[in-house]
This record gives structure tokens, C-alpha cells and sequence, in this order.
């Protein structure tokens, strides 16, 4: 399981992420998104970390602490919905192409 870490500031790095979660345990692998287009970081990331009690510790430790400016939103991530090539809801008009 990894943890969700939202409302970070665009000038965060993995390193950074990394070393404020290792302070709570082991850190296994810390996912930082950025938008396509612009390569800038989307404000937030995916931190995974050794055990369950890690992940609460940090929990506990970092939800709403301020952090770089920012007021952090830590808590467990949930499961990547599945969605289609198009991204959203796709409706089937009746095996028409509707344009």
C-alpha cells in the first residue's frame, strides 16, 4: 500500500519527499507526477513505505502539518481506478458516431 501526499508546493523533489517520510521508516519508492505538457510537478506524489505501522506513523505525524508553505494532505491511496483510452465517461449512442 503507499500513502497520498497532496497540497505540496511545485518546488518539491523526490529527494526532498524521501528524506521528510524517512524520518517516520523505511521509504521504498516515492512517485512524484508532472503534467505532460509543462513537466512541472502536479502537487502531490505517492510515497510507499515499509510496513503499515510506517504508514500510520506518518500519517499521523505529517496530515495537516505545514510543510513548505503549504498544509500537507496525508492519508492511505486508494486503489487506480480503471478507466478507457478516453479518459472519462464514453457513452455508446447507439453504435452511431455522433458527429
Amino acid at each position: 500500500m503507499s500513502l497520498y501526499v497532496g497540497n505540496l508546493s511545485y518546488d518539491v523533489t523526490q529527494e526532498t519527499l524521501n528524506s521528510v517520510f524517512a524520518e517516520y521508516g523505511s521509504v521504498k519508492q516515492v512517485t512524484l507526477p508532472t503534467d505532460r505538457e509543462t513537466g512541472r510537478v502536479r502537487g502531490f506524489a505517492f510515497v510507499e513505505m515499509g510496513t503499515d505501522a510506517e504508514e500510520t506513523a506518518a500519517i499521523e505525524a505529517l496530515d495537516g502539518a505545514e510543510w513548505m508553505g503549504r498544509n500537507l494532505k496525508v492519508n492511505k491511496a486508494k486503489p487506480r481506478e480503471d478507466r478507457d483510452s478516453f479518459g472519462g465517461n464514453q457513452r455508446n449512442y447507439g453504435g452511431r458516431n455522433r458527429y
